[in-house]
């Protein structure tokens, strides 16, 4: 998100305004009050004395749900001081709650009239993105002294309430005749509850709620409480990580199925909603500091998991599910995402998710509670997954129309491309999914033996993830290159480009030992590492652009995967120089990682610099400082212990997390120097 606007969110509910805390939305722009996939809130501007806009003071984000505006009305002159100033204190849980106070600074009484303009256009949030013209018909009513924002398309409604007890209400918004002592003040607050045919959770005050309750079952101290305590000899260490739970929790949402339960949404501003992908991966980052997020993940994507043959929403029985949403598009059937299985690479990766739970967190029972769901995940793998039975998982869409034509995590159309710059053809069998597979078999195999009481399923698991290695380490290898095709395309050609999800086949165990000394030495080469991370495409690849979405850009979240297959195959020291990388990148972007940002070099700009689409927070960009955590301290549980190996980036003399959870008890603690190893 830009910089120039603040953001307040609670899970699938969020505000993007400017730095008045006014609301002025463009179609395209996502600017305004969302909530359940729809914009219930285009318009929304304080007037001052008539027509007369308000400038700022200051603008302070008190919490990821809460935010302040200092504002004052401009005198016209450099000479003359105002002698009012307005403060707005804005709130955001399953509506807003907005607080107003004007100040009266001079020794003479003060009346003034404040007015708030206020409309929506009632956007799904794929209008926005695409620009696309409502089908139904917008309508606003004085009701019961509350302003009602409506839209109506056949049985679909949507409305919005605004009610205010000092107000004036017309149709217009909120008039209010403010009269103010010397030296005084004079406060109002005002409610905007969106109503989406779903019940929200009852508030207590006047209109609908006093003040919009974040829905969390816990407050945010108790949260940060809950997870492990950090101390680093690098201070700025400490922010991050702090930044990184205070966005997690505010990614939380609860699903329908599971309303007593969280796990992460994607990201704001686009992605605030259901993903397969993005939660699992969001889930396996966070499993040593917010275990429980795994185990939601988990059961809600088993709850959702295909049934059925679907071309419409690439569903599959047993595949996991991309995207669910629950607005206009969705609802008429003009969008698949009800939900949307369209990718190949969730399925294998729930599986990984399923058996890191159970090593973090010892929860035998869920593993057996979800083995039918393990089992139906796995039988897709071979029976679906694999479409043409050439032992590799391949994708290409059924919904020609509205589907995604890439089903991995470089999702964009033109993602997957030859080193000329050329596109491939699909379908397309990219190579981390394989690696996916590969560990996914390994893991069920432990799953099958230990706890499903079956053996033979055990047995076959290893064997085919074996005979699976052997086979990848051939097809894939492009030994020129001294690396792994980027995807195996519809023709069977290797699509030979040179990307970071090389490092992701590190991550899975995939890659043969012989190979991996080649592997580490491309990514951490000038060609891939820009100094802040490992770029999505090499330099000088013929589809490489620095700001290109997929085909140049550094991702946090692909960096902290190919941080931990460094790790795992033995590159530790250029694991702790990566994850340093990352996390110094981190302090430039106000402690958060973004989703993404451009791959430059860093001796060129000497800072990383911002994607202008990037969303912020973004759930696995969020989760990849625990990962990088877990990465410099060599954390693995064995069992009931916890094991530790740090290795420390240079710049890093003393690392340490107390209070770790797992099947040692909550005691778990893992700390570690420069140059020593525990």
């Amino acid at each position: 998100m830009s910089r120039d606007t603040i953001s307040i969110l609670d899970g699938s509910t969020f505000v993007v305004c400017d730095r008045r805390g006014d609301i002025d939305a463009a179609p395209d722009q996502p600017h305004g009050l969302f909530f359940r996939d729809t914009r219930f809130l285009s318009r929304w501007i304080l007037r001052f004395e008539g027509n007369g806009r308000l400038e700022v003071l200051s603008t302070d984000q008190v919490d990821y749900f809460y935010s302040q505006f200092f504002l004052y009305p401009p005198t016209g002159t450099i000479y003359k001081n105002p002698a009012v100033s307005v403060i707005r204190q804005r709130s955001v849980g399953d509506g807003v709650h907005e607080d107003l106070v004007v100040l009266n600074h001079s020794s003479e009484p003060l009346a003034v009239d404040l007015h708030i303009d206020a409309d929506s256009d009632f956007a799904d949030i794929f209008e926005v993105k695409d620009a696309l013209k409502k089908k139904g018909d917008r309508y606003r009513q004085v009701r019961d002294g509350a302003l009602i924002l409506g839209y109506r398309r056949n049985g679909f409604v949507r409305e919005t309430v605004i009610t205010s007890k000092d107000a004036t209400v017309d149709e217009s918004g909120l008039s209010f005749e403010v009269a103010i002592p010397p030296h005084s003040d004079w406060q109002t607050c005002i409610d905007v509850v969106p109503q989406a045919g779903v019940a929200v959770r009852p508030k207590h005050g006047h209109g609908s709620f006093s003040k919009a309750v974040p829905n969390m079952e816990r407050s945010l101290e108790d949260w940060i409480d809950a997870a492990p305590v950090l101390d680093s000899s690098w201070d700025k260490l400490g922010h991050i990580y702090w930044r990184s739970l205070v966005d997690l929790a505010a990614l939380r949402f609860y699903p329908d199925i599971a309303p007593n339960s969280s796990l992460p949404a994607a990201g704001l501003p686009w992605f605030m909603a259901l993903f397969g992908r993005d939660s699992v991966i969001t889930s396996y980052q966070a499993l040593p500091f917010t275990p429980d997020l795994a185990e939601t993940t988990l059961r809600v994507l088993g709850a959702r998991q295909g049934t059925e043959v679907d071309d419409f929403r690439d569903e599959e029985p047993g595949k996991i599910l991309h995207e669910l949403r629950v607005g206009e598009l969705t609802h008429f059937g003009e969008r698949p995402h009800s939900p949307y299985f369209g990718t190949a690479d969730a399925t294998p990766l729930w599986l990984i998710l399923l058996d890191e739970t159970e090593r973090w967190t010892g929860n035998q029972e869920l593993v057996k509670e979800l083995e039918p769901n393990a089992r139906a995940a796995l039988a897709w793998i071979d029976e679906y997954g694999d479409r043409d039975g050439d032992g590799y998982v391949e994708y290409q869409r059924r919904n020609t129309q509205t589907g995604l034509e890439n089903m991995c995590w470089k999702d964009s159309w033109n993602s997957i491309l030859f080193k000329d710059g050329s596109n491939s053809k699909l379908p397309r069998a990219t190579c981390e999914i394989q690696g996916y597979v590969y560990d996914a078999k390994r893991r069920c195999a432990r799953l099958a033996r230990d706890f499903w009481g079956d053996a033979g399923l055990a047995d076959r698991l290893e064997e085919q993830a074996a005979s699976l290695k052997t086979r990848f380490n051939r097809d894939f290898w492009i030994p020129e290159r001294e690396s792994f095709a980027l995807a195996l395309d519809g023709d069977k050609r290797q699509v030979d480009s040179l990307t970071s999800n090389i490092g992701q086949l590190l991550w899975s165990g995939i890659v043969e030992q012989d190979k991996a000394d080649a592997l580490a030495g491309h990514l951490m080469s000038p060609r891939m590492f820009s100094g802040w991370g490992i770029r999505t495409m090499a330099e000088g690849e013929g589809g490489y652009n620095p700001i290109e979405y997929h085909n140049g850009t550094v991702w946090p979240h692909d960096n902290s995967l190919i941080a931990a297959g460094l790790r795992r195959y033995g590159f530790a020291e250029e694991a702790a120089r990566l994850a340093y990388a990352l996390l110094e990148a981190a302090t430039y972007f106000d402690w958060r990682l973004p989703e993404v940002f451009a791959g430059y070099q860093r001796s060129l700009t000497h800072f990383p610099v911002e994607y202008p689409t990037a969303s912020s927070p973004q759930a696995w960009a969020t989760g990849t400082p625990f990962l990088l955590l877990r990465v410099l301290l060599g954390l693995e549980p064995d069992g009931r212990r916890l094991r530790s190996e740090p290795v420390l980036p240079q710049e890093i003399s003393h690392l340490a997390l107390r209070g770790i959870r797992g099947p040692w008890g909550e005691a778990g603690e893992a700390s570690g120097k420069r140059g020593a190893r525990s």
